[in-house]
């Protein structure tokens, strides 16, 4: 049985679970379409992921995918973090915000939080989707045992066969064109940045799972190339942040409708990880320092705070406005709209 006949879809689509975007209106009005809505829950605890998926099942009771972030607990280096809040200490004066005393460690892990997996399996979920890299097998065994589907993002070859070696059922083929964080499992390692297409291919022909392709794809065309390529369905992230039903506040939908659509870039700036924004004043910024990152999430809140100070004083470019090189084309329909309207394009 397909993962398409397994789901019950009949749109090979899945809203991209955006962290800070997707809601559960979306995600609800997705599946409801007959593709695969997601909520990401990567950024709160446990009792805040129980509450978003409550929320989602209350609104449609088709599947929808619950995505988690895995990475690596990081390792304070107050030197680095000091050195990161001087460099950012004149654009704080600037906004009259006062710079933060010490930065935390904001997001906890899936690797490390067995609260999360029990909110998990409170309840029976279609979908759970990896990014940043996998759980251990006991988390895996868990969830497959509660009839969970499994996903990871994979951005290389060696990891969507590592996501197979753990009992992962597809895997995400994020291209560089991706918008939002890149899915590395090692932020430091070499990246190929492999294009969507090309690796979309290369999973295929050689990755052993069935590939979901991700990355600038934003109609019915991209998602039919990404079909006849082999994948079993294409995952959409930027095409949905216009959407009525997404959380993006008023600054970053002017920003996507701007010329900073045009001119999307990868930066650590924001977060302490390479993530894909649109041009604004904080990847501005971020390319101006000489200061280095600290890791992910302690850069974030710096990030966090920075974009709360200019948000009161009426600026709005420092917010973490996540998209893909496909930004440009995105459209501002209600969720089902535009998923009938994916639909129809691909013909």
């Amino acid at each position: 049985m397909s993962i398409l006949e397994r789901l019950g879809l009949s749109v090979p689509i899945l809203q991209a679970p955006m962290a800070g975007v997707s809601t559960a209106r979306m995600a609800a009005a997705v599946s409801n379409a007959g593709a695969l809505g997601g909520i990401a829950v990567g950024a709160t605890d446990a009792a805040g992921a129980a509450a978003m998926m409550a929320e989602t099942r209350a609104l449609t009771d088709r599947p929808f995918n619950v995505n988690l972030f895995v990475h690596d607990d990081p390792t304070p280096d107050p030197g680095v973090e000091a050195g990161w809040l001087e460099a950012l200490s004149p654009t704080f004066a600037a906004y009259g915000a006062e710079l933060p005393k010490a930065l935390r460690t904001i997001y906890r892990s899936f690797a490390a939080d067995d609260a999360m997996l029990a909110a998990l399996l409170a309840h029976p979920l279609a979908v759970v989707s990896f990014h940043f890299g996998l759980p251990d097998a006991g988390k895996i065994e868990a969830l497959k045992g509660a009839g969970c589907l499994l996903l990871a993002t994979a951005t290389s070859l060696e990891e969507a066969r590592a996501a197979g070696a753990a009992g992962i059922d597809a895997v995400v083929a994020q291209g560089w064109e991706a918008g939002g964080h890149r899915g590395v499992f090692d932020p430091q390692a070499a990246d190929d940045r492999l294009g969507t297409f090309a690796l979309t291919r290369l999973l295929v022909a050689e990755g052993g799972l069935p590939v979901i392709a991700a990355g600038g794809i934003m109609d019915g065309a991209g998602v039919r190339a990404a079909l006849d390529l082999g994948a079993v369905a294409a995952q959409l992230g930027t095409a949905f942040i216009a959407c009525p039903e997404s959380a993006a506040d008023e600054a970053y939908r002017a920003a996507l409708a701007s010329e900073a659509a045009r001119h999307t870039t990868m930066t650590r700036a924001v977060s302490g990880r390479p993530a894909r924004c649109l041009a604004n004043r904080f990847t501005a910024l971020g390319e101006s320092l000489t200061a280095t990152v600290p890791a992910y999430p302690i850069a974030y809140d710096a990030g966090k705070a920075l974009n709360a100070a200019a948000k009161a004083k009426g600026e709005g470019g420092y917010g973490a406005q996540w998209a893909g090189q496909g930004a440009p084309v995105a459209r501002s329909l209600p969720t089902a709209e535009l998923i009938a309207t994916l639909k129809a394009e691909m013909g």
